[in-house]
């Protein structure tokens, strides 16, 4: 087992950059492509320490704690990994930032919520009745730009922006990414009451579905404007992050999830060259061939779905995964290897390609550096195209 850990570090990065050409299809690439660069979380773990790995740090903690980790991985991958972003003193630091607007579980009444180790949205309607007063008030905001933006932004967000925009070059970002519509679904609502309500009242869960169409493209306009862009300039891309979304059968996701996508991408990336992401880190393969309908840029799904399963049905998409984050995390590394040569098996068969190496799923903080140095050794001996 030693001998599979042998790793040429300086070649691998070369390779590496290569793989990654072409979305990961390249035909120059001389290896499967890595995924992996760690994350934050990772740091406490890895270096011993005390800490909330989704909770607070303080800037400067952060800075020490990064910097120390990056010294350990360029000894380790070959490279340093995270940010270090140097606080700047107090004289230094911008008088004026970006203010923070409410997010889209609010426009549904809902609470985002720190329980001490994340945040998660919690809704406030459980009863039909509440939902369907909820979407009407919710639907007509929606579709009114002016209220939109009154609910959205904070009273000081023009005062605010210009100051950030005159001082510092700053402006908003587009909005480009969200909670999958399924997975806000079931916090706005509940994932009993969600699933009870298409068998009840299928107009309203259609409804319901609709409307968070209509919130998404409402965000999307009014940042498409308050980035300083116009419709002719923004650009084109957007990600959906929805790991609920394997709960409902390819019928209740017809008619809920998918529609939801197509009015979405349709008008934020409707190109083929334009970026379109999934991720869902869950038993979602009954999905699969609904989801390939949108012609995905890249995804990234759960550890129980194979490279030929994916590729089946998305055969021009790259595929970010499928080593399972716990597997990752235990650092055991003859299951590491295991997984990964499985992948870049799959990647080989026809000369298929396109795999990204990476967690099918989040990296956890107790995924260490040696892990990811056993991943890159095992894609250098099994992965050579």
């Amino acid at each position: 087992m030693q001998e599979l850990l042998d790793l040429d570090s300086d070649q691998f990065w070369k390779d590496d950059e290569l793989a990654h050409k072409e979305n990961c299809f390249s035909k120059e690439a001389p290896q499967v492509a890595l995924g992996i660069r760690m994350s934050d979380e990772c740091v406490f773990a890895e270096l011993g320490e005390e800490g909330e790995p989704w909770g607070y740090t303080p800037p400067e903690r952060r800075y020490e704690l990064n910097c120390r980790y990056n010294e350990k991985a360029q000894k380790i991958v070959g490279r340093p990994l995270l940010q270090e972003n140097k606080p700047l003193p107090p004289e230094k630091q911008p008088k004026v930032t970006i203010p923070q607007y409410r997010m889209i579980g609010e426009v549904f009444g809902g609470e985002y919520v720190f329980n001490g180790q994340t945040t998660w949205l919690h809704g406030t309607v459980k009863e039909p009745e509440e939902l369907k007063k909820l979407l009407a008030s919710v639907r007509v905001m929606a579709n009114d730009p002016e209220a939109f933006r009154k609910f959205v932004l904070p009273k000081d967000w023009d005062e605010r922006c210009k100051a950030a925009y005159e001082l510092y070059g700053q402006r908003p970002s587009q909005f480009k990414a969200v909670r999958g519509p399924v997975t806000l679904a079931t916090s706005v609502f509940g994932i009993e009451e969600l699933t009870y309500l298409y068998y009840d009242d299928e107009e309203l869960f259609s409804e319901f579905f609709d409307v968070i169409g209509d919130v998404i493209l409402a965000y999307i306009k009014l940042f498409i404007t308050e980035s300083g862009n116009t419709y002719e300039t923004f650009q084109h891309r957007f990600r959906f992050f929805d790991d609920d979304c394997y709960l409902l059968t390819p019928d209740m996701y017809r008619a809920s999830g998918y529609p939801v996508l197509k009015r979405v991408f349709d008008f934020a990336c409707p190109n083929p060259e334009d970026f379109r992401y999934q991720h869902s880190d869950s038993a979602m393969g009954h999905l699969l061939p609904l989801l390939a309908d949108f012609n995905l840029t890249a995804c990234n799904f759960g550890p129980t779905l194979t490279v030929q399963e994916i590729r089946k049905h998305m055969p021009h998409t790259q595929i970010e995964g499928q080593l399972a984050p716990f597997t990752f995390m235990k650092n055991v590394e003859s299951d590491i290897i295991a997984e990964v040569k499985r992948d870049c098996e799959a990647a080989k068969e026809n000369d298929a390609r396109g795999l990204n190496l990476a967690t099918a799923g989040s990296i956890n903080n107790g995924s260490l550096l040696t892990s990811m140095r056993c991943v890159m050794a095992a894609i250098q001996k099994y992965g050579r195209y």
